[in-house]
């Protein structure tokens, strides 16, 4: 019998902020962070990896909050853990003392989806299959047994989750043939920080296009001439052929964000995303109404399935774009993907992020081969950063994410990166710190 002997948990960060990636009118200077968490066992090459994502200061704080999530996990069995991933879910979820301090949101919601994302991660390797496969291949019990569906039951019942389920499982294999010959569609978000000059927004959209993809997002919200601008600059790139996005994060009030999005509203987005504070489920509602027919979409700071469902319900939301280190893992996940199925909104999740694609993209073709069974106005995240340093990244081609196939979440990061870029001692650190104290010690303080 295998056991987990240890959970080791990294503060990772990378200095993205230097070259303005991931930039946006609220977040000026991210640096792209992971509390990384890896389950050690007492077999030779069996271990688990996961993470959540932060963008530096503070990644400390979930570091210590996901070593405190997996302490019960140490001496465990490996095989009852994968054998009852709802019940460890439902477990580690229940503590109250830790609960206490969210409850399910901020930083323990953060650390809980690290651990279960490493939980997952194993339960993939130990099947030998990648983690898209290892939930298309459960019954719609098993997998309706895994999800957590409290606090749902007034919009979604498990025998209706069943049935939701039970609908798609003949023609999977259909599906799942379909997108290994095509892949799942992507945007990108890599042309569009806030924080690029003008010529270099211009070469991106460019090369955005010659990769064929159809779907390019731009961060907006600092300064409406700005961005008035930026759009212009990428529709002259793109076309009006291609869809073009645009992504306040969250740094509006709501008249503000109707008012800025009119004015955007000669450019065609397809979507206003984040336009307002992401709890404020009326509020996006009302900003829907005043800028229909550009679609409101929000979710990657949703806190759980519970705002998720309110958003659903009040008709707030054109997309969902739910976030695979935010929620509390594939457990809670499947719950949102199974209401967005029944309120008919499409899932195009959030992965703008150290990491992020990799995980999503099982998450996407998941979604389309077991519970939405359409790509229509379906596309899913997708920016080229910081791939290099997992085992098994993401491959995108022709603007679609190839179907991964390597056993596991795609989570594994290098020892190599692990070296460098772990704070504060790292080699990456320890030299900018040798190089310029000051300015170092001001960004990435924990």
């Amino acid at each position: 019998m295998t056991r987990i002997t240890a959970v080791d948990v990294y503060d990772l960060r990378f200095p993205t902020s230097l070259s303005a990636d991931g930039s946006d009118a609220m977040n000026k200077d991210a640096d792209y962070s992971a509390a990384y968490v890896v389950l050690r066992t007492d077999a030779p090459d069996v271990e688990g990896f996961g993470f959540t994502f932060t963008i530096g200061r503070g990644n400390d704080i979930c570091v210590l909050a996901a070593q405190q999530r997996a302490e019960p996990l140490i001496g465990r069995s490996v095989e009852e853990l994968v054998g009852d991933l709802g019940g460890i879910y439902r477990e580690l979820k229940s503590d109250s003392q830790l609960r206490w301090l969210g409850p399910e949101k901020g930083v323990e919601h953060l650390a809980l989806a690290a651990v279960m994302n490493a939980l997952w991660d194993l339960a993939a390797r130990q099947a030998g299959k990648p983690l898209w496969r290892l939930l298309a291949d459960m019954s719609p019990e098993q997998l309706v047994d895994v999800a957590d569906l409290q606090y749902l039951s007034d919009v979604l019942t498990r025998d209706e989750a069943i049935a939701i389920l039970a609908e798609l499982e003949p023609t999977r294999a259909a599906r799942i043939a379909e997108l290994d010959a095509s892949g799942y569609p992507c945007y990108t978000t890599s042309a569009g920080w806030l924080g690029y000059s003008d010529d270099k927004l211009r070469r991106l959209c460019q090369e955005a296009m010659d990769a064929g993809y159809r779907h390019v997002k731009l961060k907006v919200g600092a300064s409406l001439e700005d961005d008035i601008r930026r759009c212009r600059i990428a529709r002259e790139v793109i076309g009006w052929d291609a869809n073009l996005m645009i992504d306040a994060n969250q740094v509006w009030d709501v008249p503000e964000a109707i008012e800025w999005v009119q004015a955007l509203a000669g450019f065609k987005p397809l979507w206003i995303e984040e336009p307002t504070s992401p709890d404020d489920v009326l509020g996006h509602a009302a900003i829907r109404r005043a800028v229909a027919p550009i679609g409101v979409a929000t979710g990657e700071h949703g806190m759980n399935r519970v705002l998720f469902k309110q958003l659903f319900q009040a008709g707030a939301i054109d997309f969902c774009q739910l976030d695979s280190a935010r929620l509390a893992s594939i457990n809670e996940i499947l719950a949102v993907y199974l209401m967005a199925k029944k309120f008919d909104v499409p899932v195009c999740p959030h992965a703008g992020g150290v990491g992020l694609c990799e995980l999503v993209q099982h998450l996407s073709v998941f979604d389309y081969v077991a519970v939405s069974g359409s790509l229509e106005n379906r596309v899913t995240e997708y920016v080229d950063h910081l791939h290099e340093h997992f085992v098994d990244p993401c491959i995108v081609e022709n603007g679609a994410y190839v179907l991964p196939s390597q056993p596991g979440y795609s989570a594994e990061i290098y020892e190599t990166t692990l070296a460098e870029y772990a704070f504060p001692d790292g080699t990456y650190w320890r030299q900018a710190r040798q190089e310029n104290p000051v300015v170092t010690t001001q960004r990435t303080s924990g």
